[in-house]
């Protein structure tokens, strides 16, 4: 997890647009560089490090003596990066994972290079020789990347778009700034003058296709057909890779845990790896919510149950309060179900930042995507309608879930890194007969479970336990979070403010007062840049009024899933 930024064609004094890059500091804590590129005016890159591979080569941007027309900064972990270099017998100059696009790139070209990535990452790679620029994202947009270019051929890249919104440009409005859509690539034409024209926007990858890396990493006993124990069989060796192929850190490595499925089964595989693969440290594993709250008492039966060192971390609402505006500011986000999930992962990242050293943490997003794990799915009118909405909800990932899980951690310095979003993993399961992957017995993710049956890998009361969204189940039995949060904006908002809400805000206009509390804190430190959440995250198939899996009639909660 690092910061980049970098600008082609600036309208102004490099100097004076270089402060920009400093507001990503908080995503590489570790060091700085700030590089003019030679013989091209007004372009340069910034780089902000956090050292998880490579402490002594892994200053971007990354350069080599074999090509040295080729500049990379990029932002994530290519996990296959030794395979690709033993395969195509690759010469190397340092031992930065990021090392193999510069000669992926050099010898297929750029879209063959970025669908041979197994990894997460964000890349602007320039080519001096041949006058292009071009910028890539992964399949789910695990590592965020955004853009800037005017009508006069300025481009601005950065890893968050508040590195971009103060940028002094020759327009006379502002311009836009988009998140850069992932699975894809760009390539820009370089002008001598620095500034660039658009060429070519292309796809190399969607979450439905076996990735092409896949035929580069053989998995002995991996199953051919659709039977059920063949099945289940093939979703366990592909978890466990995708967990495996994600020990790569010479920084310690801890895991989110919260109790549920998700967190419960990577929290479990990544103590039995690390184990295997004896590392020098115990893995930590970490809970946030009220002392009460179910969440806590579910992840201190696993932590006990797998043996991991177990941190509490106690979640009080005034702190939740206290802490929004900082969140939304992070998030660059105003959608109210990122934004209550949010508050919990940002105090329980400032907590692993100030108290403990580890630095790489493992998570549960994308599961519930996946495997249709939201209460909703029952309500679906057909498996096929459920598996259309399954993928609907991965490629939106990076406008909620992912985002939540990149910002939040990346506040404090930290490097996230999600094997439930696994390229080979992910196309595998959603390869599976539609009727597989539905709900069933009244449970959601009944596939998943049934995989990991009989193994004793978690409780088998946690295996089973029903779906709390993480802003519901960190909360006091008492008095949740979210009526707090209510008790809270009741007294910031009015019911005229609330009316008024249709023209104040055109695009995406609140409807509760939630909404337009949040509304207006985004408003404030991003005005007129609405546009970056495109719409609120809601169920499908039933009548919502509000996002939470509390809310909903479908949602019961379970009186005695703890206390057996």
């Amino acid at each position: 997890m690092c910061g980049i930024w970098a600008l082609f064609g600036s309208d102004e004094c490099l100097a004076v647009q270089c402060t920009n890059a400093m507001k990503i500091t908080h995503r590489g804590p570790d060091a700085f560089r700030f590089e003019n590129v030679n013989g091209f005016t007004n372009c340069c890159f910034g780089f902000h490090r956090l050292a998880i591979v490579d402490q002594l080569y892994g200053m971007q941007p990354l350069r080599v003596k074999k090509f040295p027309y080729l500049w990379l900064c990029y932002n994530g972990e290519i996990y296959n990066h030794i395979r690709l270099k033993n395969q195509f017998e690759f010469e190397y100059q340092t031992k930065v994972d990021g090392e193999i696009l510069l000669h992926l790139y050099d010898r297929f070209g750029i879209k063959k290079m970025a669908s041979m990535l197994d990894g997460v990452f964000a890349f602007i790679l320039l080519d001096t020789a041949n006058k292009k620029v071009f910028i890539g994202r992964d399949t789910y947009g695990v590592r965020p990347l955004f853009r800037l270019l005017t009508d006069n051929g300025f481009l601005a890249v950065c890893s968050e778009a508040k590195g971009l919104l103060d940028l002094k440009t020759s327009m006379s409005a502002p311009a836009k700034i988009t998140p850069f859509p992932p699975g894809h690539f760009e390539v820009f034409d370089l002008k001598l003058t620095g500034k660039v024209e658009s060429v070519q926007m292309d796809r190399f990858h969607c979450c439905t296709e076996e990735p092409k890396h896949a035929a580069y990493n053989n998995l002995e006993c991996l199953g051919t057909g659709f039977e059920l124990e063949t099945v289940k069989s093939n979703i366990r060796i592909l978890f466990e890779d995708a967990v495996k192929k994600r020990l790569m850190a010479h920084r310690r490595i801890g895991c989110l845990l919260s109790g549920g499925l998700d967190s419960s089964l990577v929290a479990a595989t990544l103590v039995k790896l690390a184990k295997e693969e004896q590392l020098p440290y115990p893995i930590q594993t970490f809970s946030i919510g009220a002392e009460d709250s179910p969440d806590v008492a579910a992840a201190r039966k696993v932590a006990a149950h797998i043996g991991s060192e177990h941190h509490e971390v106690n979640f009080t609402p005034e702190e939740g309060i206290r802490a929004l505006e900082d969140v939304i500011i992070h998030l660059e986000s105003y959608d109210i179900t990122t934004l209550r999930a949010s508050v919990g992962m940002y105090l329980i990242s400032k907590y692993i930042r100030e108290k403990t050293d580890s630095v790489v943490i493992f998570s549960g997003e994308g599961s519930d995507e996946l495997t249709q794990g939201y209460i909703y799915f029952h309500k679906a009118p057909s498996p096929k309608a459920a598996a259309e909405d399954s993928v609907r909800l991965l490629k939106e990932l990076y406008l909620f879930d992912v985002l939540r899980a990149d910002r939040t951690t990346a506040a404090h310095g930290l490097e996230v890194r999600v094997p439930f979003l696994d390229h080979r993993f992910t196309a595998y399961y959603l390869s599976l007969p539609e009727e597989m992957r539905v709900p069933k017995d009244g449970v959601e993710k009944h596939l998943l479970r049934e995989a990991f049956k009989g193994l004793k890998l978690i409780p088998d009361e946690i295996l089973w336990r029903r779906k709390e969204a993480f802003s519901d189940g960190m909360t006091s039995m008492k008095k949740s979070w979210y009526t707090s949060l209510q008790e809270h904006i009741e007294s910031e908002v009015n019911d005229s403010q609330l009316e008024k809400a249709n023209t104040q805000f055109s695009f995406n206009p609140p409807t509760t007062k939630e909404g337009f509390f949040i509304r207006q804190i985004f408003e404030k430190h991003y005005p007129d840049r609405c546009e970056w959440t495109p719409y609120y995250w809601m169920p499908r198939w039933i009548k919502a009024t509000d996002p939470s899996a509390r809310t909903l009639s479908i949602y019961k909660p379970d009186e005695d899933q703890l206390s057996h």
